[in-house]
């Protein structure tokens, strides 16, 4: 099929190598990760931003059209970057998506000190919105499309836009989030939260990872808009849209295929050297919603509470630095910081720290980290899905635990294997962690086995595959 997908983030950015050739790199993020299965399956047209300068000097020497690429397997396609002026960007996304959204869906505003809301930073979002529809619709002229999707939180607005312009256009939009209940949305004005979800609307088909979004959408359509909703359609100002549930996942073969690079096996042997008897690992960005601090303070409580694990058991911390032009951000990283150098103050010991924190963006230890864990910790404030809880098991050769926060979305597909926590509950946490390293080996393996196979049947193909038939399905019953 001809798909066209929009996003914030491409599947590539450019660079220079040492010779001063420009150079496409793989592009950051887990929504890209997943994405880039389409590729090798249907012939596709990627708009993204243009990030960084040499994102916008490609842009300008294509003169708005799109460069042809080829995927990681050799697969061609088409990248259009839309370049937006940078400091209408930089209010879009650093002020309006990052944190006002990003922080609605993950109910982390304290509501009686923030936010207060800025105004420029909305029309900025409304303006970068535009520009991605007015992408979509010279795609669409160019070359008719079987299907638009829309990806996330940074464009809900460019749907309508697309809409009102192209009435017949194949749209669907995929939220990556959660989506909190309807009284939360009242942290926007009445005209942004009816914006966001009219604009939703204007799709054929929205998507969510687990039913508890899905839910909550329908119901926000009803008391927010006035919308006729009944579990599975929308109806809203003469339109019908379909919502649906459908997980998202990772492409085995290409994690089998990682696991197995000499990159990652120089990183497992650089891991190894260091490796204590037992490994409680987390993996994520430095965002407040991932609960970095939380998890932390319980694995402190885990060595005070059961002496027995002291010396013998540490946590590898990988975290990525995230949005640090966000004062919210950069306060948290030094929370994270200052929660380690506490357990590593009472904890450490023959100069082995009990938190090994390593603050940077690196896929292969990351890959190699997978592979080597006792214990996988992902204890998420809330979280639309989380692929850390199925890419680590995926890979991991030691039977690892997964503690599994019950408000991360994945937790829908992978409980009945896991160990479920309340990301608020730091004893409970600490406790959770306490009996996954005493677990016997055969529940060990059990859960571990129950959760790779779960993966491998249900991987990013799927998918992919379910949305479009979605919008298939929606397509055909409103000709």
């Amino acid at each position: 099929m001809r798909l066209v997908v929009v996003s914030n983030r491409g599947p590539v950015t450019f660079g220079r190598d040492d010779r001063g050739d420009r150079v496409a790199l793989r592009g950051g993020g887990g929504l890209v990760t997943a994405l880039r299965g389409l590729l090798s399956r249907h012939e596709v047209t990627w708009i993204a931003s243009a990030l960084g300068d040499e994102d916008r000097a490609a842009a300008a020497e294509a003169g708005g059209e799109a460069l042809e690429q080829e995927a990681r397997d050799g697969s061609p396609y088409r990248l259009r970057l839309v370049a937006h002026d940078p400091e209408t960007y930089d209010r879009f996304y650093n002020a309006a998506a990052n944190p006002l959204l990003w922080f609605v869906h993950h109910y982390l505003w304290g509501l009686a000190a923030s936010p207060d809301l800025d105004h420029p930073a909305w029309r900025a979002y409304e303006e970068v919105n535009r520009g991605f529809a007015e992408a979509v619709l010279a795609e669409l002229a160019e070359r008719p499309a079987d299907g638009v999707f829309f990806h996330d939180y940074h464009l809900y607005l460019a749907p309508a836009v697309v809409r009102e312009a192209q009435s017949d256009a194949p749209l669907a939009h995929f939220v990556h989030v959660p989506w909190p209940q309807s009284d939360y949305w009242h942290v926007l004005s009445p005209a942004w939260r009816a914006a966001v979800h009219e604009g939703l609307l204007a799709n054929d088909v929205v998507g969510f990872h687990t039913d508890r979004w899905r839910r909550n959408f329908v119901r926000c359509c009803a008391d927010l808009l006035g919308a006729e909703a009944d579990d599975a359609v929308v109806a809203h100002r003469g339109r019908r849209t379909a919502v649906a549930a459908h997980p998202i996942s990772v492409d085995p073969a290409e994690f089998d295929e990682l696991a197995a690079s000499d990159d990652v096996a120089a990183a497992e042997r650089r891991l190894h050297r260091e490796r204590p008897e037992r490994v409680i690992l987390r993996v994520d960005r430095t965002d407040p919603s991932k609960n970095a601090v939380r998890g932390l303070r319980a694995f402190g409580k885990l060595l005070d509470d059961h002496p027995e694990h002291r010396g013998r058991v540490a946590m590898l911390a990988l975290l990525d630095p995230s949005r640090q032009e966000i004062p919210e951000y950069v306060d948290y990283v030094a929370a994270i910081e200052r929660e380690a150098a506490e357990v590593n103050e009472r904890h450490g010991a023959g100069g082995r720290p009990a938190v090994d924190l390593r603050l940077r963006d690196d896929f292969a230890e990351t890959v190699a980290a997978y592979k080597d864990y006792d214990v996988l910790l992902v204890n998420a404030v809330f979280d639309g899905l989380n692929l850390v809880a199925k890419e680590g098991p995926l890979v991991n050769r030691r039977d690892g635990v997964l503690v599994l926060s019950e408000n991360a979305g994945v937790h829908e597909e992978l409980a009945e294997w896991a160990l479920s926590v309340n990301p608020f509950d730091v004893a409970g946490q600490a406790e959770a962690l306490h009996a996954a390293l005493t677990l016997p080996d055969e529940e060990r393996r059990a859960r571990a086995e129950g959760i790779r196979a779960h993966v491998r049947a249900h991987d990013v193909g799927r998918w992919v595959e379910a949305q479009l038939a979605d919008l298939a399905r929606a397509r055909s019953l409103r000709a």
